[in-house]
């Protein structure tokens, strides 16, 4: 028998399901069939299904901060160009290959066009998170003398913009991930070489 809590059934089965066949294509019982248990019984945990997104958005919103980083936790900021490579295949890796991080992307790729709100949020995990992550780190280690003067801003944008269409494109055409990977360094590395002290 599954010893996982069955909050945590419930909110891995709509997450599931949601990245698979949209919000609006899923309905309370078939995420409490597919957690193994009766339709009601859910509702001894959430109110309903807005508030299983709401408690999955929230549980994706802490998990990824921990893996990833956040705005208000950036992570450790590299002390050389190399050490920056490495950290961010890092974060690449991890975002293309976690299978909670993978099916929050699908879900959010598709719910973007429905929803208002899950477009908020796809723009702000795709783009601007990712871009103030970075923009911290770059003006960190523009202080500490490891990358040239610029504007961290721009800088981030410039670095985070074709990483983020490659792994768009590894969405879409998985079987290019190992083509994407290797652009990926490569643009790495021409950006290392462009910005290092």
């Amino acid at each position: 028998m599954d010893k996982t809590p069955t909050k945590n059934r419930i909110l891995d089965s709509a997450l599931t399901l949601f990245s698979e066949k949209g919000y609006d294509g899923v309905g309370v019982d078939l995420i409490a069939e597919n957690a193994g248990i009766k339709g009601p019984s859910l509702y001894r945990h959430f109110k309903g299904k807005e508030d299983i997104l709401d408690a999955l958005i929230e549980k994706a919103e802490h998990y990824y901060e921990a893996n990833f980083g956040s705005v208000n936790n950036p992570g450790k900021t590299p002390s050389s160009m190399d050490e920056l490579i490495a950290l961010s295949l890092k974060r690449i890796h991890f975002t293309l290959h976690d299978p909670m991080i993978k099916k929050v992307r699908r879900m959010l790729t598709m719910e973007q066009f429905r929803s208002k709100r899950i477009a908020l949020l796809t723009t702000k995990y795709n783009i601007d998170s990712v871009q103030k992550i970075y923009q911290q780190i770059f003006r960190i280690m523009m202080e500490n003398g490891i990358m040239r003067q610029s504007d961290p801003a721009l800088v981030s944008m410039t670095f985070a913009a074709p990483v983020s269409l490659l792994i768009q494109m590894c969405d879409r055409e998985p079987d290019r991930e190992q083509e994407a990977m290797e652009r990926i360094e490569e643009f790495f590395r021409y950006f290392a070489e462009e910005y290092k002290v």
